[in-house]
């Protein structure tokens, strides 16, 4: 790094002092323990993808299971379907975790990014006092004024021959005018009682460290786990009228019933066929 370089990227990381940047000693200290998942956290400045680096730190052997990846800005982060967002600079919690389930049957690892969006919605409820709902398969969902709008994304990939990086986006200070689009939504717009993101993401990661514990235990079982029950409970999207766009250009529209034990949204279509839906784009087209 040049000494301009050096020059902008302090002068950036101050450049807004609502949005203070995180304490990775301290973050470290309040999570990395003997014992525990998270064998450490790394804060870069800016990146394109964190899912993408810690997915390369692993192919080159340099990422031990429970590193975490945190970027206070990322530039070209990755949701499902290959879509592209970005968001200013420490206005959100930009975060990848690798997880190696080797004792889980490769089966079950569909329910990690279920799982996951179980463990931030838990841990952003309790940390930021905002209702959250879970909208399938990866959307985290918040209420702005009366209207139910997008705050974060969970996106998992398969890392190596035996693990998965999770990735996770929120939107935590994103205000009105900085919205990328008038659907998407932030803790703050929705009247979080704390925008710090130190506490936050402690929450977070260790809700997920929890529920993650909790799924091993049961041989990655969504029964047993506590994961299928908790997840139906706060998915915004059962008991609603959807369409899900299929891959090759197929859509079925039904109501939302259920979450099957392969982690399946299940539609009852109007010809009373129970059609079960393992990828592709889910449009609420009513209110629950």
């Amino acid at each position: 790094m040049t000494p301009r370089d050096a020059a902008d990227a302090n002068s950036s990381r101050w450049s807004d002092l609502e949005r203070p940047p995180l304490g990775v000693t301290a973050l470290r200290r309040g999570l990395v323990r003997e014992g525990g998942l998270w064998s450490g956290i790394e804060v870069v400045q800016r990146t394109g993808s964190t899912n993408s680096d810690l997915v390369a730190r692993v192919a080159a052997g340099t990422a031990a299971e429970g590193a975490v990846l945190v970027a206070e800005e990322q530039t070209a982060g990755r949701g499902r379907l290959d879509r592209r967002w970005s968001a200013p600079a420490r206005s959100g919690l930009f975060f990848s975790v690798y997880l190696r389930p080797a004792e889980v049957p490769v089966a079950r690892w569909g329910w990690l990014p279920l799982l996951t969006g179980v463990a931030v919605a838990a841990g952003l409820s309790r940390a930021a006092g905002v209702d959250t709902a879970l909208k399938w398969p990866n959307d985290l969902l918040v209420t702005v004024g009366d209207e139910e709008r997008k705050a974060g994304g969970i996106l998992a990939e398969r890392a190596g021959p035996d693990g998965v990086v999770v990735g996770v986006g929120v939107n935590v200070s994103l205000r009105a005018e900085e919205l990328p689009v008038p659907q998407a939504g932030s803790l703050a717009l929705a009247g979080a009682v704390t925008t710090d993101r130190d506490p936050l993401l402690r929450a977070v990661l260790r809700s997920l460290e929890d529920w993650y514990g909790r799924w091993r235990a049961a041989d990655g079982d969504p029964g047993p786990s506590g994961v299928q029950e908790t997840y139906a409970a706060g998915c915004a999207t059962l008991g609603r009228a959807v369409r899900a766009e299929l891959p090759g250009d197929r859509s079925v529209v039904g109501e939302a019933i259920a979450v099957d034990g392969d982690g399946r949204l299940v539609l009852a279509t109007p010809d009373g066929l129970r059609e079960p839906v393992g990828a592709g784009d889910i449009v609420h087209l009513r209110p629950a």
